[in-house]
């Protein structure tokens, strides 16, 4: 696993902390892999989810320091989204 990974990781758990999360999402951090978030939390892996989220590393890393809103990621086509807009718009709220 890349240190990207590994720090993606603890980033979403950091943010998902006391926080509930009742579907599935995989963020996909191009040309590094692949994390998982549900309901257990955050974990590196590549299994099939509600809703796929795709972003360059620096879009990832500037949405997890609260510098980028996804919904402006999205919009302006720097995050794409594949599968379930709700879940991925509770994500989102999760991680506001």
């Amino acid at each position: 696993m890349s240190a990207v990974i590994d720090a993606a990781v603890a980033a979403l758990n950091a943010k998902l902390e006391g926080e509930g999360f009742d579907g599935s999402a995989k963020f996909v951090i191009e040309g590094e892999g692949a994390v998982i978030v549900d309901g257990t939390g955050a974990h590196a892996g590549e299994e099939d989810t509600d809703v796929t989220l795709t972003a360059s590393q620096d879009t990832f890393e500037a949405m997890m320091a609260g510098d980028l809103n996804p919904t402006a990621a999205f919009m302006s086509g720097k995050l794409t989204i594949d599968g379930d807009m709700g879940a991925a718009m509770k994500l989102g709220a999760v991680l506001a």
